[in-house]
């Protein structure tokens, strides 16, 4: 599929409480391009992983809508692939199963299913580890294993909530240069939910800073460096201290108001 376009228009998204309404996403307009790589960037409460499901179609936006290619998003679909945090593999199942889960289930020629897989076994360095289970893995391997299944299934769009939050610094660093192998080589549109300012910038071709409830975008910043990018040059230090003062405005008005309960994350 070529020319994917993901237009968010007018997105509202209200959740109800014990305490009333909570507005977590107001008035977000959004357009990514077929192949881009867009953060998501703020504080918690800012409502990256809320808009990230209204795409996904988990969590339909209460007014507004979100569109790929034209099309209403109005729940999940093949198009769109989804990469948690938490990992999500099956754990009765071996890392080949698991990521030759879905084309099982769509009926694949079985020829096609073992090129595929020796394929992104290869990409993502778990040729060795094809018949293990995830209990036997570590959190960066189990990590691969939930892209290359994403990939199995050759969705145009990638969805990723915070994939390398629960990484020490060197594997996430790691993960971070194999997911752009990956975009370079699949030409997939990602969109990318994150904390971490660095992590945003090294990655990026654009940055959504997001403001604290409701969420709002309140900077659409194109990052204009080749890659792969150097932490330590002063380009990206600029940007790194640009980017700190907005996400940390917002961070002290989560602090202000934050009352021990967060909401739309």
């Amino acid at each position: 599929m070529s020319n994917v376009d993901i237009q968010i228009k007018n997105v509202h998204k209200v959740f109800q409480s014990d305490s009333g309404d909570v507005i977590a996403l107001k008035d977000i307009n959004l357009e990514i391009k077929d192949g881009e790589f867009v953060c998501l960037l703020g504080p918690s409460g800012c409502g990256k992983s809320t808009l990230l499901n209204a795409i996904a179609g988990f969590s339909l936006p209460s007014s507004g809508e979100i569109t790929v290619n034209g099309k209403l998003i109005t729940e999940p679909g093949p198009d769109r692939g989804m990469v948690f945090q938490e990992y999500a593999l099956f754990p009765w199942m071996s890392v080949a199963d698991n990521i030759t889960f879905g084309l099982r289930i769509k009926k694949e020629d079985p020829k096609k299913i073992q090129t595929k897989l020796d394929e992104l076994l290869k990409m993502l360095k778990l040729t060795e580890f094809a018949n293990r289970y995830p209990k036997d893995l570590s959190g960066g391997m189990r990590q691969r294993v939930a892209i290359a299944r994403v990939l199995a299934l050759d969705s145009p769009i990638m969805l990723m909530d915070e994939p390398f939050g629960a990484l020490d610094a060197l594997t996430r660093r790691s993960l971070q240069d194999e997911l752009l192998k990956v975009w370079s080589e699949y030409k997939k549109t990602i969109i990318f939910v994150t904390h971490s300012i660095e992590e945003a910038i090294y990655l990026a071709d654009r940055i959504v800073v997001m403001s604290y409830r409701p969420g709002t975008v309140k900077r659409d910043i194109k990052v204009d460096m080749p890659r792969l990018r150097n932490p330590t040059s002063p380009e990206f230090n600029a940007l790194k201290k640009e980017l700190s003062g907005l996400v940390m405005a917002e961070q002290m008005r989560f602090e202000d108001a934050h009352m021990g309960v967060t909401t739309g994350d």
